[in-house]
């Protein structure tokens, strides 16, 4: 009776420690925001001006419970929360590895920093790179020899001379941790119904498995090396025919080799950790593709994200950020991410060309907003001409060397990008951000370490005055005209 009382007497005390102590953990998790003793650093990159991703003044709160109509704002809640960050980078293409290895040593490290260095650089975390030759590759490649549809003879031999050793290389310089993606621009020549890797042209039915089966090889090759590949998408722009490595897929054959073939391929061969993204074009066609797919659960159930490139400009579509907030609110579980966007037509002359960085903030925060979980833009680095690509398709990058002289040119699209990746952290979360004028463009993210990063845009030809508010306190600045600038609340 004794030992019955006992144990019902310990049972009561320890109900009760567990309902203040849940009690107590629901207090704390439920406590506001508060701005008491903090301050914000401000970051600022503007347009005639020598300031790039320069630190300038730091801002107080002050008490300003409600602001008024005339007043310009840009309104943070901390509160409510979105998706997490997964990173934000760039592509490491052949073209960027063999342009790596024609500078001069001091010049790679100095790249190497600007890039992956959250400190001293942008603290890039996010990479892309290619399945066989892309556009941007000195020439055409395959990783097997014709007709080899046993994959018998398959290699990465080509990719070990330039993009394997620069791999290794940034992952370093990413103290060893780099999430990256690959992305296959066309299947081999004699896999497809044109008998070219350029063109279009589609997969034949008779070799989906073979060529799921390449998709395997390659991560393993990969992982030889000592590179790890969190992820995949299926085909690089599967409704563009182009001059360079391209192939078509219908919404109902990239559904069709989901779900019967690279899905249960990477899942059966101990993979199915890699997550596999779907689409990779444009956001003109973004929600009819993910229905297609998505609405089946057999496909879907192999689908980690949705992919998504930013070159509606051609097309006529715009940039068309709707696509993207429809697919978020009908697949909440599906995470969207940009894999690709850059400035195209490259021309030396206009290297300094301001609204090419504003295109890069804009994209970065109605895609975020948007809910977009990661950004990679194209290549990391180009030669003076825009290259190396088989096929004439010069464009721009970041970040331009002179292969005479091994200068670096930084352009204004690097330091917009730096806006972002380097103050907004993988396990970001991002958070309410308002602004009261739709001439300020704004995104917000709390940090894993708690700091609060605010992106403020202005692509117009005036300096902003606003208020940066928060639960009834706030920080007045100012915008300069054409400039990005980001806040830490810390």
């Amino acid at each position: 009776m004794k030992r019955e009382l006992f144990i019902t007497r310990f049972i009561f005390v320890l109900a009760i420690l567990l309902t203040v102590n849940l009690a107590n953990a629901q207090k704390k998790a439920k406590a506001p925001f508060s701005v008491k003793n903090k301050t914000v650093k401000v970051f600022l990159t503007a347009q005639n001006t020598n300031y790039r991703l320069t630190q300038m003044e730091t801002l107080h709160f002050v008490d300003k419970p409600q602001p008024v109509e005339t007043e310009v704002a840009v309104f943070v809640d901390p509160s409510k929360t979105f998706q997490t960050m997964v990173g934000i980078g760039g592509a490491l293409t052949d073209a960027s590895a063999e342009v790596f290895y024609k500078l001069p040593k001091d010049k790679q490290k100095e790249l190497l920093t600007a890039y992956y260095d959250k400190n001293s650089g942008i603290g890039y975390t996010l990479a892309r790179t290619s399945i066989q030759s892309s556009d941007f590759s000195s020439a055409s490649y395959t990783y097997m020899k014709d007709n080899d549809a046993a994959l018998k003879t398959f290699s990465i031999d080509h990719d070990m001379k330039y993009r394997v050793p620069f791999i290794k290389e940034v992952l370093k310089a990413a103290g060893g941790k780099l999430t990256l993606f690959a992305s296959p621009w066309s299947p081999p020549a004699w896999m497809k119904t044109n008998n070219d890797m350029l063109h279009g042209g589609r997969l034949k039915p008779e070799y989906y498995q073979s060529w799921a089966n390449v998709y395997v090889k390659f991560v393993r090759a990969y992982e030889k090396q000592g590179i790890p590949i969190w992820g995949l998408t299926v085909q690089n722009e599967p409704m563009a025919t182009q001059t360079w490595e391209s192939c078509i897929y219908t919404a109902e054959d990239e559904h069709t080799f989901i779900k019967n073939f690279i899905g249960p391929t990477l899942h059966n061969s101990g993979l199915g950790n890699v997550k596999l993204m779907m689409w990779d074009h444009n956001r003109d066609l973004i929600y009819q593709r993910a229905s297609t797919v998505l609405e089946d659960p057999e496909a879907a159930k192999y689908v980690w994200g949705v992919a998504f490139h930013w070159y509606e400009t051609w097309t006529g579509a715009g940039m068309n950020f709707e696509g993207e907030r429809r697919v978020a609110e009908s697949f909440p579980n599906k995470p969207m991410m940009l894999t690709e966007g850059c400035a195209e037509n490259f021309d030396a002359s206009k290297m300094d060309t301001w609204n090419r960085g504003e295109k890069y903030g804009e994209s970065l925060v109605n895609d975020f907003n948007a809910g977009t979980v990661g950004w990679t833009d194209w290549n990391i680095l180009l030669d003076e001409r825009g290259g190396p690509n088989h096929v004439g398709n010069f464009c721009f990058a970041p970040v331009h060397a002179d292969t005479k002289t091994g200068a670096l040119t930084y352009t204004n699209s690097y330091y917009y990008l730096g806006h972002f990746s380097k103050f907004i952290r993988p396990g970001a979360k991002r958070i309410v951000s308002s602004p009261s004028r739709d001439f300020l463009l704004s995104t917000a993210y709390v940090n894993p370490d708690g700091k609060i990063a605010v992106v403020v845009m202005n692509k117009t030809d005036k300096d902003i005055d606003y208020f940066l508010w928060l639960k009834g306190k706030a920080a007045k600045t100012t915008s300069p005209a054409h400039s990005i600038a980001t806040l830490i609340i810390e």
